[in-house]
C-alpha cells in the first residue's frame, strides 16, 4: 500500500466548510486505488467517515457526515477531496487518508499504511 498525504485542516467555526486533500507520491495514480477518509477525535477511537470505490466511483459516508460531505476525485490534480460542511464542534479530529478495500454499504477498511493526518478544529 502507499502512504498518502493529507492536508486542508484548520481552524473554522460550527457552521463553517473545509475542504479536505489527498494526495500520493509522485507517480502514483490516486485513480488506482479505492481511498477512505477517517477521523480520530481526542480521547476516541479511529472512525470511517467516507469512501470512494476504484472504477465505479461509489461512494460511502457515516451516518455522522451523511448529507454534509461529499467525496470525490479530481484526476487532474491526482487528489481526492473531502468537502465538509456545516461542521459541528463534534467534528474536530484529526483527518486521515488511505487507500482501502471497499466494502459497499459497511464502509471501507484494511488500511496499512496511515499519513500524519491534518487536524481539523472546530469551534467558536
Amino acid at each position: 500500500q502507499v502512504q498518502l498525504v493529507e492536508s486542508g485542516g484548520g481552524l473554522v467555526q460550527p457552521g463553517g466548510s473545509l475542504r479536505l486533500s489527498c494526495r500520493a507520491p509522485s507517480g502514483i495514480r490516486m485513480d488506482y486505488y479505492s481511498i477512505g477518509w477517517f477521523r480520530q477525535a481526542p480521547g476516541k477511537e479511529r472512525e470511517g467517515v467516507s469512501c470512494i470505490k476504484i472504477n465505479d466511483e461509489t461512494t460511502w459516508y457515516a451516518d455522522a457526515v451523511k448529507g454534509r460531505s461529499t467525496i470525490f476525485r479530481d484526476n487532474d490534480e491526482n487528489t481526492v477531496f473531502l468537502q465538509l460542511n456545516s461542521l459541528k464542534s463534534e467534528d474536530t479530529g484529526v483527518y486521515y487518508c488511505a487507500q482501502v478495500a471497499f466494502w459497499g454499504v459497511y464502509g471501507c477498511g484494511d488500511v496499512q499504511k496511515w499519513g500524519r493526518g491534518t487536524q481539523v478544529t472546530v469551534s467558536s
